[in-house]
């Protein structure tokens, strides 16, 4: 039964942009699969899936292994804990951050390796990321509000 709902799970988020549990419970219930948060929590976790910027300027479930942008796993508590908010203007993104936290947040940041960004500057609580275009401005600000969740 856990295999099939996995499979399932799989298909679902290849087939649509899911955005939430809640919404991946209910595709499932239409499936036949009567499940509770907790157990797709537990399948999430298990299924390597992770939140990714999509197209409708939302974010989405997609597999781990499929994506190139992961912060590392040991980096991503520090992400989540010192990232405050994010906000693009032209090519420019500006990101704040906890007291002191900026230069460990921009390392999380550094370590995905976005190809579309110049360069990352962290001061104290804030830092400046430099992209190539807007549109990876907007794209940066989806990723990394996706990965705060």
């Amino acid at each position: 039964m856990k295999n099939k709902r996995q499979s399932a799970i799989l298909e679902i988020i290849a087939s649509g942009e899911i955005e939430t549990q809640e919404e991946l419970i209910e595709r499932l219930a239409e499936r036949g699969f009567h499940v509770t948060q907790a157990t797709v929590s537990r399948d999430i976790k298990e299924l390597k899936l992770v939140k990714v910027a999509a197209k409708s300027r939302k974010t989405k479930y997609a597999p781990l292994a499929g994506q190139a942008l992961t912060i590392p796993e040991q980096l991503m508590p520090v992400f989540t804990h010192g990232f405050v908010s994010a906000d693009s203007v032209n090519n420019l993104v500006l990101i704040k951050t906890l007291p002191g936290m900026a230069q460990a947040v921009a390392s999380a940041i550094d370590s995905l390796k976005l190809s579309e960004t110049l360069g990352t500057i962290a001061g104290d609580d804030a830092l400046l990321i430099v992209c190539r275009t807007d549109a990876c401005a907007e794209d940066v600000v989806l990723t990394l509000k996706g990965f705060a969740k």
